[in-house]
């Protein structure tokens, strides 16, 4: 009983330590650059290219457009779902595509669904506002989304074992460089 007790205790205390690591991550998303940046503790770990609106950025009802400013991570979907599994209304449907898949523009692979902290940003979760994966590949690197932030598969799986719920995420009509260095300051 002693050992089970030193077990559970280990387990929890490394738990603790990874997630300390965690909470410390934020992302940083670049509408002029199409980037998104991993933060941990104040520094650029990683970037990747990603998709945000072609409609351009604001909160409005039915604007389809990418909203600016501090956002978290509200929920985690799609754990363990297969490379390209298709989401619809946030449900694996069961159908996998590969990557630049003709005819169709589903979400895939996975979800982080985001929440508005920020008066111009408020209806962004009632709004579907999402980093996801996308089937359209090719589009990364320029604004071709509905409002979400579209990722390559891989990388969104990267980015979702990554951070945790309540992460925050900032979304900025700024270059990076710009935005990471305002954030150091703050």
């Amino acid at each position: 009983m002693i050992i089970h007790h030193r077990a559970a205790f280990f387990c929890t205390l490394l738990f603790a330590l990874g997630a300390s690591a965690l909470a410390s991550t934020a992302i940083v998303v670049s509408v002029p650059d199409q980037i998104l940046a991993l933060v941990q503790d104040g520094q650029q770990v990683k970037k990747f290219p990603i998709s945000t609106s072609k409609f351009g950025v604001g909160d409005r009802p039915r604007s389809f457009a990418t909203p600016l400013g501090t956002l978290q991570i509200a929920a985690k979907i799609g754990e363990g779902a297969a490379v390209g599994a298709v989401f619809r209304n946030r449900h694996a449907t069961g159908e996998v595509l590969r990557p630049n898949s003709p005819g169709r523009d589903p979400i895939v692979t996975r979800i982080l669904h985001l929440r508005g902290l920020d008066l111009c940003n408020a209806r962004a979760f009632g709004r579907g506002i999402y980093i996801h994966g996308t089937a359209e590949e090719s589009k990364i690197g320029r604004p071709a989304s509905y409002g979400c932030i579209r990722m390559r598969s891989r990388d969104v799986v990267r980015l979702f074992e990554s951070v945790l719920v309540g992460a925050k995420v900032e979304i900025v009509n700024l270059p990076l460089s710009r935005a990471l260095a305002h954030l150091a300051v703050n």
